[in-house]
């Protein structure tokens, strides 16, 4: 009975210790993953949206300001912060590594790719850390048959 008495308080602090040491971490670690999953479907999504608000453009100007605004959209549905977006495009056929130096010209059964990548912030990482990006890519083709 005396051992048990000198025992008395150890389970709380083994407790504790265990919290510190395991569940912290864990929980930085899941918190860690759901901001780049956040981030991974904020540019899929993003890439999306743009991709259907430039192919139903009437022109060029007006198809990239629309692809721009519903990128930023996107991304802000996801609580991502908007101001770490870029949309590109690339020809048809390429990859986003190639993106950045094709304008689409929105002709008729035109195919092209819009690419969005979105800077993922991991939390108590400093915003210097930026790294960690996401792109997403949509393939578009204008419709064949369009007034103009």
């Amino acid at each position: 009975m005396s051992r048990l008495r000198e025992e008395a308080g150890s389970a709380l602090v083994e407790f504790v210790f265990v919290a510190l040491v395991v569940f912290l971490p864990l929980v930085y670690v899941v918190a860690g993953f759901s901001a780049v999953q956040r981030g991974v479907f904020a540019s899929t999504e993003a890439a999306r949206e743009a991709g259907r608000a430039i192919g139903t453009a009437p022109d060029v100007a007006s198809g990239l300001a629309r692809a721009e605004r519903a990128a930023q959209l996107a991304v802000e549905d996801q609580s991502v912060d908007a101001t770490d977006v870029r949309v590109q495009y690339a020809p048809d056929g390429a990859t986003c590594d190639a993106a950045g130096t094709y304008t689409p010209t929105l002709t008729p059964g035109e195919r092209f790719s819009v690419c969005v990548t979105v800077t993922v912030r991991i939390p108590l990482l400093p915003a210097f850390i930026d790294a960690n990006t996401a792109t997403g890519q949509f393939v578009v083709e204008r419709d064949r048959y369009v007034d103009g």
